[in-house]
Formats: C-alpha cells, sequence, structure tokens
C-alpha cells in the first residue's frame, strides 16, 4: 500500500500554521473589545446624571462630620418623637437671629417644652464657628420643614448678620454635614433644598436673595 505523503504531511503542517497565525489576531480582537467595553462603561458613568434627564447618582459616603450630640428632652412642642418616614430630601435653613449661638439656638428649641410658644426644632444646628450641634436623632421628625418634616432631615444655620450670610466656618460645616448626610440616606445634591422651596419663605435669606450662591452651594457639595 502506499501513501500520498504530499496530500497528508503538508496538509497537517498548513493547518497548524494556520491556527497558529489567528490565535494571536483573536486575542487582539477580544482584548480590544475588553478595553472597549470598560471606556464605554466609564463615559456612561460619568455622563448618567441629573443633567440629561435622568436621576443622578447618589453621593459617596465622606467621614463623619464632628458633631455634639445634644439632643432636645422629648415633649409635643420641639421633639415629639414621631418615627421619620424614608428620608428623601435635606432642608436647609437659616436661624433669623443674627449673632446667636448654635447653643442658643438649641436651647430655645428645648425651652418650648416650657413656654409652649410655638412647634419648632431641627435635627441639626451650624454655628457662626462652623461647630455643629444635634438636637434630634435622625430616626425622628423634626418640627423645621412644614409639610416636609417627614421626610426630610432639617439643618438649621448661624449667621453673624441680619442679610443671613454665612461664615466660611458654617459654610463648610455645612457643605461636609449636607454631603455626609447625602451620603448615609443614598440622596444627591438635587435633593437637597431650602426652606423657601417647600413654603416660599426667605429661608435661608442669603441661599433665596442670592440663586448662584445657592446653586454654588449644591455644586459644592456634589464636587465632595
Amino acid at each position: 500500500m502506499f501513501y500520498n505523503t504530499k496530500d497528508t504531511q503538508p496538509r497537517k503542517g498548513r493547518g497548524k500554521n494556520k491556527q497558529a497565525r489567528i490565535r494571536p489576531i483573536i486575542r487582539r480582537i477580544v482584548m480590544v473589545s475588553t478595553v472597549l467595553t470598560v471606556f464605554l462603561c466609564v463615559i456612561y458613568g460619568i455622563f448618567y446624571t441629573g443633567s440629561t434627564g435622568k436621576k443622578a447618582k447618589p453621593l459617596t459616603l465622606t467621614g463623619e462630620p464632628e458633631f455634639t450630640v445634644n439632643l432636645l428632652t422629648p415633649n409635643p412642642y420641639s421633639r415629639p418623637q414621631m418615627a421619620l418616614e424614608k428620608v428623601k430630601g435635606i432642608v436647609v435653613h437659616y436661624t433669623a437671629n443674627p449673632g446667636s449661638s448654635a447653643e442658643q439656638n438649641r436651647d430655645y428649641f428645648e425651652g418650648l417644652k416650657d413656654s409652649h410658644l410655638t412647634k419648632a426644632s431641627s435635627h441639626f444646628i451650624i454655628g457662626i464657628d462652623g461647630e455643629i450641634i444635634q438636637c434630634i436623632p435622625s430616626t425622628e421628625m423634626s418640627y423645621a420643614s412644614n409639610d416636609r418634616n417627614v421626610d426630610t432631615i432639617s439643618i438649621e444655620c448661624c449667621h453673624p448678620d441680619a442679610d443671613g450670610k454665612f461664615t466660611d466656618a458654617t459654610y463648610a460645616s455645612l457643605v461636609k454635614l449636607t454631603t455626609w448626610l447625602c451620603g448615609k440616606f443614598e440622596l444627591t445634591e438635587n435633593d437637597v433644598i431650602r426652606h423657601y422651596d417647600v413654603t416660599g419663605k426667605k429661608c435661608p435669606l442669603y441661599f433665596v436673595e442670592h440663586e448662584d450662591a445657592w446653586e454654588q452651594f449644591r455644586n459644592d457639595v456634589a464636587g465632595r
């Protein structure tokens, strides 16, 4: 029996050579496809924000800001101990009491249990020097934002003058606290509002009369 070596061995060798040439090409195609996929995912993540009409991503939780916990005494006028619904927003206020300290405003809320003058309180108060006092647990409702009391965390800010402009220290603490709360409750800068946005009341005054300052604040929150 005779074997036609020209028809068998050389062909087998050519098949191996062809496969050897194809494998690097396939590897390159897979590598390029992987890199392109990762690139597109990154670009999608960057531009998937509220500016495109889609909901922005929740902000990253930053380091917890330093604050003093000095809770109000449970009472019907400033700390009713009513459970807060799911937190859907952060509301910024100003005290409308120029020159007063965070402690003084906290004491005012505390005194309502005896004076019964009104119902008022806030989860946090930021002082002129940037100090922060927590008055109410974030699981409970405060009397600060009218119809939004049931689903928001409130922040009162002290200010030195009647124009309501915050000091640099107050502003810095407000940005850090707001960013931390957004991270804690999976919110975005678009969920941060003013008391004014709830009722039309000019609170916080400076941020109402200076829309550019308000937008800059929300941008600063997003930037963290």
